[in-house]
């Protein structure tokens, strides 16, 4: 009888953590269609191929060697062993083996596959940022490094509880990553936009030139396939199904990652009607993502109602922050340094309003660590890479679009000329 248990507990988590992976994985479609809405219809092939290729990359590198640096288990040669056939004890025992405790069980293939689709996320933020006036191949270069070495460095030392090269152990809290994955991608982003520079025209002596996307219907698909995707970012960070106790839990955190999505998106459409006269829809879009990326750090613990009130103050915090990165000439396209990094910062300090067992100096300390580590090393990895190759098209191949640059062809022929 408690193998049988056993084994339907195995079942459930395993089935339960792929299906949860599969909806992190849709993500990266909402990541192709924000983005491909939010640039000029030149610019839009450029943008889906870096996407549909960032994932290729991030899911290779991973199996290589990412894998390997962040939880010490290496698949790529010698495959995954499950533990579909064995007794109870040798089960426990080999998911202890991987980092996991012992009421958690569940294939080692499927936690990979939870786990890449994290480390494509990551990468995907850095797409939008550098979008309209990078090479691709500059950035596929870059992501190999970003997602086979930075992000799992990072990973080990918060999720997978390594050391800090050895020097000391975090003591931090992020259920599902506001700081692990939305603003360690964020920090790549910005060391990318510093070296690269604002698109052209973008800023002038007359001040700054909006560049509207050329797609709104698209960023708004892209945003609610990214809130979809979301229940599986989040949810699936229990790690398990299993139990009365863990399917509330479940429950929770899907309604906390609603209600926080909900409530950026009001704040930040109130604000943008505020400032600026009309209601954004852009800024509405980022509103909600900033509710996500707000809620992700812990989305079991609080109150439906304080999870609102967290993604709404996101909600403002992103409208602030586009703002504020414009007038200093950081030029970001689809706000994914503001919406993932300065909300992904506020959620790591969020989790203070609702888990007692969590430190400031451990939320600081732990955004430290991750911000400097993947900012410097993405810096020091762009700035290679710029000295080989270049990161930046000419001028003009970026007047005419980098679709034609880049790939040879153009998402909509037939307007083609028509939004240069």
């Amino acid at each position: 009888m408690e193998n049988q248990i056993f084994e339907l507990q195995y079942a459930m988590d395993t089935f339960y953590f792929l299906v949860c992976g599969a909806l992190v994985m849709w993500m990266a479609a909402g990541f192709a269609m924000l983005e491909a809405g939010l640039v000029r219809s030149k610019n839009t092939t450029e943008i889906l191929t870096k996407n549909v290729a960032l994932f290729a990359v991030a899911c290779t590198m991973y199996l290589v060697c990412g894998y390997q640096f962040m939880y010490g288990g290496g698949y790529f040669l010698s495959g995954v062993e499950t533990v579909a056939s064995l007794d109870v004890e040798a089960a426990l025992a080999a998911s202890a083996e991987n980092g996991f405790d012992g009421d958690s069980v569940y294939s080692g293939a499927s936690d990979f596959f939870f786990q890449v689709v994290f480390v494509a996320t990551a990468m995907s933020i850095v797409s939008g940022a550098v979008a309209e006036r990078m090479k691709l191949w500059a950035f596929l270069l870059f992501a190999v490094v970003m997602t086979g070495v930075i992000y799992p460095f990072e990973g080990g030392w918060t999720w997978g509880g390594n050391s800090v090269f050895g020097l000391y152990e975090l003591s931090y809290s992020d259920y599902a990553g506001s700081g692990i994955v939305h603003m360690a991608g964020a920090a790549a982003a910005l060391a990318g936009v510093i070296l690269l520079g604002p698109r052209k025209g973008k800023y002038t002596s007359n001040g700054i030139n909006a560049i509207p996307g050329a797609n709104l219907p698209l960023a708004t698909l892209g945003t609610f396939i990214l809130w979809m995707g979301w229940f599986g970012f989040n949810g699936g960070s229990t790690l398990k199904l299993g139990g009365i106790a863990v399917a509330n839990e479940v429950a929770n955190v899907f309604l906390n990652t609603n209600a926080a999505a909900a409530g950026g998106l009001i704040a930040a459409m109130i604000l943008a009607r505020v400032l600026f006269g009309k209601a954004d829809l852009t800024m509405a879009l980022n509103g909600a993502l900033a509710g996500l990326v707000a809620i992700t750090a812990e989305p079991a613990d609080p109150s439906p109602l304080l999870a609102t009130i967290i993604g709404a103050i996101g909600g403002i915090i992103v409208v602030f922050s586009i703002v504020t990165l414009d007038k200093i000439k950081i030029d970001d396209p689809v706000g994914a340094i503001s919406v993932h990094g300065v909300v992904g910062l506020w959620g790591i300090f969020a989790v203070l309003l609702s888990d007692a067992d969590a430190t400031f100096m451990g939320q600081l300390i732990g955004a430290l660590t991750i911000f400097v580590w993947v900012f410097g090393a993405s810096f020091v990895v762009w700035m290679i890479i710029k000295a080989v190759m270049g990161i930046r098209v000419s001028e003009q191949e970026e007047y005419d679009g980098v679709d034609l640059s880049e790939c040879g062809m153009e998402a909509y022929p037939e307007f083609a000329g028509s939004n240069k």
